[in-house]
């Protein structure tokens, strides 16, 4: 399941407490420690990052409500299906502003984009990779580096790379929006800086 990008950001901050940690080594302990004076002793509380974060999540916004792994596009659709304009639109706002709020975001040249997309019918689970280059007039492209579709599948030609865009103010909008960001992976420097369903902490 999706979760809510505050409580992405939530969790990303505490991580970054340590820089350059590894958040799968991550946990997290608060100490109440008593003056010397009196008998040592100390309470404390140990948890992971992810529960912490969740902790601090509800005080400020109630228990978080997870999304269904399903692209903005698809649920928009859905909504215009049931004759719902104002959650057509509500939907498409908030994604936009789902991206646009991302600690990470905008893409920078160099950032690495792998979108995952699962097994439909016959055709097999794959997943392309897209780099983010600098393009004329302060423009970014997103060139495929490589995808994992194999060469015995038919009409292997325009499934992969359809989102490669030559230059763009932004361009990762269309792939977050049409395959959405729980199919997405976007790594900065090295290091994972979105990690979709399959790695969300």
């Amino acid at each position: 399941m999706l979760r809510d990008v505050r409580l992405q950001i939530i969790t990303e901050t505490i991580e970054g407490l340590i820089p350059g940690s590894i958040p799968a080594f991550l946990s997290v302990k608060v100490t109440e420690a008593f003056p010397l004076d009196t008998r040592p002793r100390e309470n404390s509380w140990n948890g992971t990052v992810a529960a912490l974060a969740e902790r601090i999540f509800t005080a400020l916004y109630g228990r978080p409500r997870y999304t269904p792994e399903v692209s903005p596009l698809a649920q928009a659709e859905d909504a215009k299906r049931a004759r719902d304009l104002v959650g057509e639109v509500g939907i498409l706002m908030s994604a936009g502003t789902d991206l646009e709020s991302a600690p990470w975001h905008p893409v920078r040249p160099g950032d690495l984009v792998h979108v995952h997309y699962e097994a439909a019918g016959e055709m097999a689970a794959f997943g392309e990779t897209y780099i983010v280059g600098p393009e004329d007039g302060g423009l970014m492209g997103m060139q495929l580096l490589a995808h994992t579709l194999p060469a015995t599948t038919d009409r292997i030609e325009g499934m992969v790379g359809c989102f490669a865009v030559d230059a763009a103010d932004d361009p990762l909008f269309a792939l977050w929006f049409e395959a959405g960001p729980h199919r997405l992976t976007i790594v900065r420097d090295g290091r994972p800086v979105h990690a979709g369903s399959g790695g969300d902490r």
